[in-house]
């Protein structure tokens, strides 16, 4: 298989892209199209037009262009007949063959993890978002930084600078590590004062249920059917990259906090995970993980396990999961089927809002394995307390006897110790 050009759109102002996969053993051909199919998305996303595909088979990548010489050539001519813009590799290239490539095709190459950043950069709306996103792209950029021309000479200088000096790649590298030094500290100090923030949410002591996901399942909609944070929301990869938390009651009166965070992908780029850690670390401590996946992508499977391996990488992994398939009002989604599969999983519409009570339900019991059920025998004149009560935690059942108020309730260790004069435990 060569090339396989895609409908040109005549969008002028949009560049037109070569995408390039390598199939090596192991790898079928269905699953490097699927990869390629999501990389035009991202590619669509960034606001690039695809204009043709080219696969190659391979025992190994070649060290110096990534592609064989031959293809590399066939390449360059099916570039020349489209006059594309850039060329997209699906699998990472090295700052050497990225330079090698470029140098043959007398054009831009690039990898799927430099469209995601540029996805990402497009994206950032807050200071925090801002400065994650540049801290990736400079990273990434770093070990490709080059000059061309004369711009490699020696600094100009009098007595006591003769010598070899300093090159101006030099000067520009020791900036660019001086900015990514600075970006870290103020990420620092962000990352200290969310961690106030997440004191003073520990003493009122709300569960955290953080929403994780494969890009584009659903998230944010979900947030807003849960909490009408009222969110925008876009049938576009990457739109939420900033977390957004709002509380919600549970049936029992508890109050959680619910956040919203940016969306997973296979093979997230590791620049993006490192600057992004300060915001996945509300995954890492949150009390219940509810994992979203578009039920009505055909690989929901595959996406499932991208997102764990992302989970695994930030050590987030041993958080409790909840699987919900959402999407289910799409045309031919398997959101019910697998939600069959998948025990203890459930299935939802966060558009049409279907079967979102059974999900809620779930979440209140998840959560109130994690902790105590106790009954309390309150005094009749204590309605303090009895409100106190509803406020720790969740209220299964209140009755009255002669003399007290029994009140079943979940709490966890420290409502349980704050009610430990009135309780017995069933």
């Amino acid at each position: 298989m060569t090339y396989v050009p895609t409908t040109l759109i005549d969008r002028t102002f949009r560049e037109k892209i070569v995408l390039v996969g390598v199939q090596f053993p192991g790898m079928n051909a269905e699953e490097l199209e699927h990869q390629l199919d999501e990389l035009a998305l991202l590619v669509d996303t960034a606001g690039a037009d695809v204009v043709a595909r080219v696969v190659q088979r391979r025992d190994a990548p070649d060290p110096a262009t990534y592609l064989g010489s031959g293809k590399v050539d066939e390449l360059r001519e099916i570039c020349l007949a489209l006059d594309s813009d850039t060329v997209v590799f699906e699998q990472n290239l090295t700052p050497a063959q990225q330079r090698n490539l470029e140098k043959i095709l007398g054009r831009t190459a690039i990898d799927r993890t430099a469209v995601i950043l540029d996805i990402f950069a497009q994206n950032a709306r807050t200071p925090e978002g801002k400065a994650q996103v540049e801290l990736a792209l400079l990273q990434y950029r770093l070990p490709r930084l080059r000059r061309a021309g004369g711009s490699l000479s020696q600094q100009a200088g009098g007595i006591g600078t003769r010598g070899p000096g300093e090159t101006q790649l030099e000067v520009d590298r020791r900036r660019l590590v001086n900015r990514i030094h600075r970006i870290r500290q103020e990420l620092k100090e962000i990352d200290r004062t969310r961690d106030v923030q997440r004191q003073g949410r520990d003493r009122g002591r709300h569960r955290e249920v953080t929403l994780v996901g494969y890009t584009n399942a659903g998230k944010s909609s979900l947030l807003n059917a849960l909490t009408d944070a009222q969110v925008p929301t876009e049938d576009r990869l990457f739109v939420t990259l900033d977390p957004r938390t709002r509380q919600r009651q549970l049936p029992g009166g508890e109050t959680i906090l619910v956040t919203d965070t940016v969306g997973f992908i296979s093979n997230l780029p590791h620049e993006l995970v490192e600057a992004f850690m300060s915001t996945l670390k509300s995954v890492q401590l949150a009390t219940l993980l509810v994992h979203v996946v578009d039920g009505s992508s055909d690989d929901a499977e595959a996406q499932i396990g991208a997102v764990r391996e992302v989970l695994r990488e930030i050590d987030a992994d041993a958080v409790p999961e909840l699987l919900v398939f959402n999407k289910a009002d799409v045309a031919g989604s398997r959101s019910r089927d697998l939600a069959k599969i998948y025990e203890g999983s459930v299935w939802v519409s966060a558009l049409t809002r279907e079967n979102l009570d059974e999900l809620i339900a779930t979440i209140g019991l998840r959560l109130r394995t994690q902790d105590r059920v106790v009954t309390l025998h309150l005094p009749l004149d204590r309605g303090d307390l009895v409100a106190a009560a509803h406020r720790e935690g969740e209220v299964l059942d209140t009755s009255i006897t002669d003399d007290s108020v029994v009140v079943q309730v979940v709490l966890d260790e420290v409502g349980a110790a704050r009610f430990a004069q009135w309780r017995t435990v069933p």
